[in-house]
């Protein structure tokens, strides 16, 4: 049985997308999840929320919330990474604000220019912090990284660290369809077949 440790877990509807589709997918809904945030409130509303899922398709995952980082770590042989490190109140909100005073002006401040480089330098220490507990109780699992800065938290992660790290986007499956139906050129996204790689937030 595979242990998925989600890092972030307080953030409801992504829990539920990345997990309720683990906990859908045959050869996982078997898994022990194991959910961890700082927030305890949000802890439990997600731990409700995908009991919940849970118990409606058969209740085959364990499903358990820690609040100690190591603990929720510890044997895990996944780890989903979906953290916002400051929250949108006051970070994101300066991540615009401060550029905006200066005569910058960005479309999204997560992922790429001055906003996005200002979210990377304060998530990149939380998450090596994440690498040295990893090293210690799960060296061998996979981080399954979807916070953004994608590129520059993935790589920091890579650079910085043994553990093996990918970069992920939940909703890259709606690009190609998207692009299709903007198109109009009588190409459905079912007859098509794509590969997507790189930056997110550039499709």
């Amino acid at each position: 049985m595979p242990k998925i440790t989600f890092m972030g877990a307080g953030s409801t509807v992504f829990a539920k997308n990345v997990l309720g589709d683990c906990i859908l997918t045959p050869s996982l809904q078997d898994s022990e999840i194991a959910l961890y945030d700082i927030d305890i409130q949000r802890l439990k509303d997600s731990e409700a929320m995908l009991n919940n899922i849970n118990s409606n398709n058969n209740g085959h995952a364990k499903i358990k919330s820690y609040t100690n980082r190591k603990d929720a770590l510890r044997g895990a042989n996944y780890v989903v990474n979906a953290i916002q490190v400051g929250g949108y109140d006051p970070c994101t909100i300066t991540d615009f604000e401060i550029p905006k005073k200066y005569g910058l002006r960005q479309t999204i401040a997560d992922t790429l220019g001055i906003g996005g480089i200002f979210r990377a330098l304060r998530t990149i220490p939380v998450m090596l912090d994440f690498a040295r507990d990893m090293e210690e109780g799960c060296p061998d699992a996979w981080f399954l990284n979807y916070s953004n800065p994608m590129a520059m938290l993935t790589g920091a992660m890579l650079k910085a660290s043994s553990i093996k790290t990918v970069g992920l986007c939940h909703s890259v499956q709606k690009c190609v369809p998207d692009l299709l139906k903007s198109l109009d050129i009588g190409v459905n996204a079912e007859d098509s077949q794509w590969k997507i790689a790189g930056i997110n937030h550039q499709a």
